[in-house]
């Protein structure tokens, strides 16, 4: 019996069928059920809640949920092979587990939802696991269909999704999840509660998307942060070039000098110069028509 549920111990699920992890789904079974335990928690309250969770594997972190009371788990897992153990807990929880075998790079839960919001918790695939968090801060329109995002990355792709201007890790990705979204690191996870041991620390990091973000084009402020952290050493003079508009032009926009470096500038800065890109492209076409 586990600390959870009468359901056997992962250890046992994982034997009986055979879910050896597979490198190339990006799979790392977390195996404490306390773990699993504290990361559904951080998503509460569940009692009403629908979950998407991607990747479940065994079914660690989905008994977790349904064990504290998520009304709707609607559980996304690509390899079949973790069909059948997912099945038994279905079972265990009649009505309330929804198995959906898809890769979740090309799955949209909306049809499920019935117009309601979900949260999305999940021990995210190593591999798809940046990928996933771009889409998801990326819907349109915005806000978006869930209402909070509890989610597990290797540490390094935490500390990039949370940081802020002057901080080391901030970057492209730092700006498009901060300015959607609050972002927190929660905890962290050793790599001993994983099997396979990968080689870094895991950090489970919550977003809550932000209602109404500072408003701008999401694809401009995608390229004028690639564009500046692409020369992430340069000035704003120098990297900006390659949007081909005045970098003096978008830097006063932002009310910031052009000798700035990338790392320097605001959340806030990077949306003022994407509506400036924007109204000079905007003011292009409309001469050209």
């Amino acid at each position: 019996m586990s600390a959870i549920d009468d359901l056997p111990p992962l250890r046992e699920v994982i034997r009986q069928h055979a879910l050896s992890a597979r490198k190339s789904l990006g799979q790392n079974f977390l195996l404490d059920l306390n773990l699993t335990a504290r990361i559904a928690r951080a998503a509460g309250p569940l009692e009403d809640a629908t979950i998407i969770e991607v990747g479940p594997g065994p079914g660690g972190l989905t008994r977790a949920l349904l064990a504290l009371g998520a009304r709707h788990v609607i559980a996304v897992e690509r390899d079949e092979r973790a069909l059948p153990a997912l099945k038994e807990i279905s079972r265990r929880y009649p009505g309330r587990l929804e198995i959906v075998h898809a890769d979740a790079q090309h799955f949209d839960p909306r049809p499920l939802l019935g117009g309601t919001k979900a949260k999305i918790v999940a021990n995210l695939p190593y591999n798809i696991a940046t990928a996933l968090l771009i889409d998801w801060l990326s819907i349109e329109p915005w806000p978006p269909w869930y209402d909070m995002m509890v989610l597990m990355f290797q540490r390094e792709v935490a500390e990039r999704i949370v940081a802020h201007e002057n901080d080391e890790a901030y970057g492209r990705l730092g700006v498009l999840a901060n300015w959607r979204a609050e972002t927190k690191i929660l905890f962290d996870i050793s790599p001993a509660a994983f099997v396979p041991q990968p080689k870094v620390t895991s950090s489970v990091v919550r977003l809550v998307p932000r209602n109404a973000p500072e408003a701008c084009d999401r694809r401009a402020l995608e390229q004028v942060a690639a564009a500046a952290f692409g020369q992430r050493r340069k000035m704003l003079r120098q990297s900006l070039k390659s949007l081909a508009v005045d970098p003096a032009r978008l830097a006063a926009a932002a009310q910031i000098e052009v000798t700035r470096r990338a790392e320097t500038v605001p959340v806030s800065g990077f949306v003022a110069m994407a509506r400036e890109l924007t109204d000079i492209r905007n003011t292009k076409l409309n001469a050209l028509s």
